[in-house]
């Protein structure tokens, strides 16, 4: 189960070396959708005015590291020239991308194998029985336990599908077909579409259900599409059909049916693709909003069973929700009515395969990774017990959370952060003062919205409960589906009641950050809160261009075209004038385009439109954080003598928090689905177009990081 709308993050939805189960999305799907978490502050009361907190000046022991890597340089290029290669290239010439990994960057990627060999420690000694003193340490342990079994989820075999596969072969007719996708969505099965809770975009204190789009198996719609001319996008089709094949063989399948019902599959797939919203319009959030109650669903998609759907996850009583597309649920139900019952059979065992594969014995496994390898070049399967971080991180994040946090942040670390992102939300506020393009009713409102955005860091201060989650060392199948069924029912009995403040949408492991635009809210996870992106131990410049800049990104991202259409409550609500919103979008038209001509690799371009938001967030985020550190410096002038000045550490350490090395294949699949531009466009891109960067590596005009005009928001 998905939400309609994505929470805004920094960086790719899933860390990199987490890419072995994106397709199983299926780990804990339901946890995709936009949770809530703690706040830093209140809200009840919208304020007009941020206190401006000048961020702590690193305390630990010892001298401060500017921590430019000097072997990440490439002096041989000019910064003004191509400042990711001048930051960066000496890293990525020397810096083979890992078998196992689809791309490999100096900060993120790092960060996260070092996190994932904390956790691995914490679940190595919960296996063992000696997590005393931790909640939840035997679930965990026999979580892990189970996935580590190598030996016994060989011998169980497909033996643990069986009662799923008997569910799927007595469908009979449309209400037994409800019922059977109802199961599915709660096993962690994508099938046909999506539904979970979610907030009501136009009511942002209460949560609705929500249905949209889904049931496909290949990254987005487009690939159910491709160009004649586009022959990478065509071998992957081609390939996917064989691999549905291979895959149904293995559940038991006949060769000749399994191929007679790969082609099927393929079909029924590509018709949702064709009523499916590409990802640019699924940006718009007015295009995705469409509130109905449930004779309203049941008129545009009379087809589909909806009572019985409803009855079988537990929600009888549902009224109110959000249809994202209905012109998707409308061609949904159609197909349902057009359809033999016999056909979707084979498209429901699919999906039950693909979202149990890689819990299955190695044939499943194998023939899982080798998708993955064609849509990525991933070359190596990665070590089981960092696949089984993974999905123990997935099912039960905060529990592991908690020795996590003790044993790499901490409370100190905590606490510094918080005055950075006052100290950051301060820069903003005199920005926002000081636009002369926004007038007086608009500027009011965005100050409000300003002083109303709750800051989470870290890590929660009240944690999930998980009691009641059945876990053991028998089936780690039935392990992975009892964890997707319990995370189903925790989200599906939110609906009808008011949100809950309280909950996050990453585990505090996690190596990214997100702005949640009906919360008004950017939540920091202790996972990314490392070095080099935060240190106490570097530089005060490093740790603005590093962590400084993703806190402004974060904050930006309530502004950008996107986050600007909620208010400081998280209504999507008008809330800007006309003149002052026209003036936006010609601005934002200026990034769109700026991006639209950057090619990524072979032809492909990045696209400005569905780029947008990120790279509007990039460029506000370095403006702000760059502010800040201007703020500090005036503040308390910095003492330190190294080779680069403060204004060129901050530079340095925002580029090189993006040296990030990707294979030729995942950087196509980045640029075809992803939000966020390649890193070289996220670093060339928005320095191109401040003139503080000029000035601090004396760039002359006209030279290739001297944009003329320049693109400007905030």
């Amino acid at each position: 189960m998905t939400s309609a709308r994505r929470a805004r993050r920094i960086v790719r939805a899933l860390p990199l070396s987490l890419f072995a189960f994106a397709p199983l999305a299926p780990l804990i799907v339901v946890a995709c959708g936009p949770d809530p978490g703690v706040a830093g502050k209140g809200s009840a009361v919208p304020t007009a005015t941020v206190t401006a907190t000048t961020p702590p000046v690193p305390t630990a022991q010892g001298p401060r590291k500017p921590s430019i890597d000097e072997d990440a340089l490439n002096k041989s290029v000019a910064p003004c020239d191509d400042f990711y290669e001048y930051a960066c290239g000496g890293w990525l010439k020397a810096t083979p991308i890992p078998d196992d990994q689809r791309a490999w960057g100096r900060s993120f990627s790092v960060i996260d194998e070092k996190n994932k060999d904390v956790l691995r420690a914490i679940l190595e000694k919960d296996a063992g029985g000696k997590g005393e003193g931790e909640p939840y340490a035997k679930q965990l342990g026999d979580f892990y336990a189970s996935c580590m079994d190598e030996a016994g989820i060989e011998k169980r075999g497909a033996g643990d599908l069986k009662d799923e596969l008997a569910r799927i072969d007595n469908v009979k007719d449309a209400k037994s077909l409800a019922r059977a996708i109802a199961h599915l969505h709660e096993i962690g099965a994508r099938a046909i579409f999506d539904f979970d809770s979610q907030i009501d975009a136009k009511d942002a204190t209460q949560v609705i259900g929500g249905v949209s789009q889904g049931g496909l198996g290949l990254p987005e719609r487009d690939y159910y599409y491709p160009k004649k001319d586009d022959t990478k996008k065509n071998e992957i089709r081609a390939f996917y059909e064989t691999h549905v094949a291979a895959m149904l063989e293995l559940s038991g399948e006949k060769a000749s049916v399994a191929k007679k019902h790969a082609a099927l599959v393929l079909k029924i797939e590509t018709d949702l693709a064709g009523a499916s919203m590409t990802n640019t319009e699924l940006r718009d959030p007015q295009k995705i909003y469409n509130k109905l109650d449930r004779k309203g669903i049941k008129e545009i998609a009379p087809a589909i069973a909806w009572d019985e759907y409803f009855a079988a996850l537990g929600e009888d009583k549902l009224t109110a929700l959000n249809v994202a597309q209905p012109d998707f649920a409308k061609a949904a139900s159609a197909m349902v009515k057009s359809m033999p019952i016999a056909d979707w059979k084979p498209y429901l065992r699919w999906h039950l395969v693909r979202a149990s594969a890689t819990s299955l014995g190695s044939k499943f496994v194998d023939q899982d990774f080798k998708l993955q390898k064609v849509l990525s070049g991933v070359k190596k399967l990665q070590p089981r017990w960092k696949r089984c971080v993974g999905v123990t991180d997935a099912a039960m994040g905060e529990a592991l959370a908690q020795p996590f946090v003790k044993q790499t942040l901490g409370t100190e670390g905590k606490a510094s952060v918080k005055e950075m992102v006052a100290g950051l939300e301060a820069a903003m506020h005199e920005n926002l003062e000081h636009l002369p393009w926004m007038d007086v009713e608009t500027r009011k409102k965005a100050l409000e919205k300003l002083g109303m955005i709750r800051n989470k860091i870290a890590f929660p201060d009240k944690w999930r409960s998980y009691e009641g989650l059945a876990i053991d060392r028998a089936s780690y199948v039935q392990n992975r589906q009892r964890a997707n069924v319990f995370e189903s029912k925790r989200r599906l009995a939110k609906i009808g009641k008011p949100v809950d403040k309280d909950e996050w949408e990453m585990t505090p492991p996690t190596v990214n950050a997100y702005y949640e635009p009906t919360k008004n809210e950017i939540v920091f996870p202790a996972g990314i809160l490392q070095p080099p992106m935060f240190g106490m131990a570097q530089t005060r410049a490093m740790n603005f261009g590093a962590i400084g800049m993703v806190i402004g990104h974060e904050i930006t991202h309530g502004f950008d075209d996107e986050g600007r259409q909620f208010d400081a409550f998280g209504n999507l609500k008008e809330w800007w004038t006309k003149p002052v919103s026209d003036d936006f979008d010609k601005r934002a038209k200026c990034v769109e385009e700026q991006y639209d001509g950057y090619v990524a690799i072979d032809d492909m371009h990045v696209k400005g439109k569905l780029t947008l938001g990120e790279n509007i967030a990039d460029l506000g985020g370095l403006k702000i954080a760059y502010a800040a550190l201007q703020k500090a410096r005036a503040e308390r002038p910095s003492s330190d003598n190294y080779a680069y000045t403060e204004d060129q550490q901050f530079f340095l350490g925002y580029a090189q928090s993006w040296c990030d090395n990707l294979r030729d294949e995942f950087l196509r699949l980045l640029v075809s689905t992803n939000p966020h531009s390649p890193p070289k466009f996220r670093v060339n891109g928005p320095l191109s177009n401040l003139p503080e960067f000029a000035a601090a590596f004396q760039c002359k005009a006209g030279s290739a990081m001297t944009r003329t005009p320049r693109c400007e928001v905030w």
